[in-house]
């Protein structure tokens, strides 16, 4: 079978590059249809080098699993268009990325600069962190009750509870200074909702080259205050990830300013603004269902798998671009060297192959072998922390709850790339 005749839809493909439609039924209806009928397909988008479409979970595992043959750093690592990766390439001197981080390496890098702070992310190290973690979880759910005692029971929970408290926890965490905590949760929105109009710098209609622009502003913004953090901490080390990444050494060498930039925007960003979606997803599904609510009450061990559920159906990180090193050959399908793949971990987390009902939030799915961490040696290194926050919230939260309910609409983010609620009304009552 030729590419082209795996060629997908035009009515289909734009639903992958259009970020109105992640936050809408468009998304998941496309990957349904491309798992049932395309689940390699080639995707031909004006204004887009043309791209592979992986949906199928185990398509998404295999590549994964070979990052000699599937590199993340040869091309962009999100979804760009031409004219976006020309400016970056631009700005940056040829590099198409804006930002080098854990995301954009390939071997030999990668391990070596994933190696500085892994031990921090290890269960034996976060559990240490256990008693703060809770002590910050009990002062969000404290704030909910207060805030619903002052305004009818009602409250914004992705406003109100998602997303200040896994930031707390991480900014605590990287040693960023709580009152600035604020900033870096707008850098952070501007940063992953950029196509957002809610979150971008600007909601007029944008060119890519202006696009780039922005996003480079915002990149800017994180350099210019970690820097300083930087400063202060090899002047100043403390018990944090800021001191290990400002004093970090590789083969021999000082960490370039670059690099360290890098490294501190995707431990702030990702570090957060994830378990916030996961957080807020799972809420999501519980103030839609009373009976979910008692059964967790009546049986807590279930908060783990109501944990796992909310990652798995949520699925904050929609996807991730690889690019063949060499020819080669995926599902029986012929990859060229140089192709450009999106691995659509959103569409592996509904694999009907994989998950009975995949449609249904299930808390006791078990086992639930979800992608929303990615898989292989790009396997994401805060796993264990952003589990370990939710279920500490949850098991602080659900015993206070009488009763909750979805008190309007639940609006997610519009974006190719990160994305999650982005609000929740809610109405709830606590003891």
């Amino acid at each position: 079978m030729s590419t082209q005749d795996l060629a997908i839809a035009p009515e289909l493909a734009v639903n992958l590059v259009d970020p109105a439609a992640y936050a809408d039924d468009r998304l998941h209806d496309t990957y349904t249809w491309l798992r049932a009928n395309n689940p390699l397909g080639r995707a031909h988008i004006d204004g887009f080098e043309p791209f592979w479409v992986v949906t199928k979970h185990a398509d998404i595992l295999e590549i994964s699993r070979q990052n000699d043959l599937f590199h993340s750093g040869d091309l962009p690592t999100t979804l760009t268009t031409i004219e976006g990766l020309e400016r970056t390439k631009e700005i940056t001197g040829g590099s198409p990325h804006l930002i080098r981080s854990l995301v954009q390496m390939d071997a030999p890098d990668h391990p070596k600069y994933r190696a500085l702070t892994q031990g921090w992310f290890m269960p034996q190290n976060i559990r240490k962190l256990e008693d703060q973690i809770r002590a910050i979880a009990k002062a969000s759910v404290d704030r909910m009750a207060a805030h619903g005692a002052a305004n009818g029971g009602r409250c914004d929970f992705v406003r109100d509870v998602a997303m200040g408290f896994p930031l707390h926890v991480i900014m605590s965490i990287l040693g960023v200074p709580e009152e600035d905590e604020g900033r870096m949760l707008m850098l952070t929105q501007e940063l992953f909702g950029a196509q957002d109009p809610d979150t971008a710098r600007s909601v007029a209609a944008m060119t890519s080259e202006q696009f780039a622009m922005m996003m480079q502003a915002i990149v800017a913004d994180f350099t210019g205050y970690f820097e300083a953090i930087s400063a202060d901490r090899r002047a100043n080390p403390r018990e944090d990830l800021a001191t290990i990444i400002a004093n970090a050494m590789i083969d021999g060498e000082p960490i370039s300013p670059f690099e360290a930039t890098g490294y501190y925007i995707i431990v702030a960003t990702a570090g957060h603004d994830t378990t916030s979606s996961s957080t807020a997803g799972g809420f999501w599904a519980l103030a839609q269902d009373p009976a979910m609510l008692a059964k967790l009450q009546a049986e807590p061990e279930l908060i783990a798998g109501l944990v796992d559920e909310a990652i798995r159906w949520t699925t904050p990180v929609k996807n991730f671009m690889r690019s063949a090193t060499e020819d080669t050959e995926i599902a029986g399908q012929k990859i060229a060297k140089g192709d450009w793949i999106m691995l659509c971990y959103a569409s592996g987390n509904r694999d009907e192959e994989v998950f009975d009902a995949p449609f249904t939030f299930t808390p006791e799915r078990n086992p639930n072998k979800h992608l929303a961490f990615g898989y292989g040696a790009h396997l994401c290194l805060g796993q264990h922390l952003a589990k370990m926050e939710m279920r500490i919230l949850f098991e602080e939260l659900i015993p206070r709850l009488k009763s909750v309910s979805l008190d309007g609409e639940m609006k997610l983010t519009q974006s190719t790339f990160v994305n999650g609620p982005k609000t929740l009304p809610i109405k709830f009552e606590m003891v």
